[in-house]
């Protein structure tokens, strides 16, 4: 069964609808995604969950093990093939 959705507003003024308890706007979120760099090849929840963490550059990204960055809320399996090509082109990878 599926949860329903409710309409919700955001910090902005912008209405948009949600079946689940993430309070991230649809509308901030495409507002906010950076033009260029790893952080623009990831989906949203990925992208806010890294910036949350701190983890906005690849120098800060190769620090963590591929487990660790799976264990942050909003990362999933998914989303390593991209960061891992992102620290790849930079000469870096994943700390083993």
């Amino acid at each position: 069964m599926k949860a329903e959705k409710s309409l919700r507003v955001c910090e902005k003024g912008h209405e948009y609808y949600k079946n689940s308890d993430c309070p991230s706007c649809p509308t901030c979120d495409k507002e906010n995604k950076p033009e260029s760099g790893f952080l623009s090849k990831l989906s949203s929840p990925a992208r806010n969950a890294l910036v949350h963490e701190g983890i906005d550059t690849l120098q800060k990204l190769s620090k963590y093990t591929e487990k660790e960055i799976l264990k942050i809320h909003g990362i999933g399996p998914a989303s390593l093939p991209t960061m891992r090509i992102s620290l790849e082109e930079e000469g870096l990878s994943f700390k083993q």
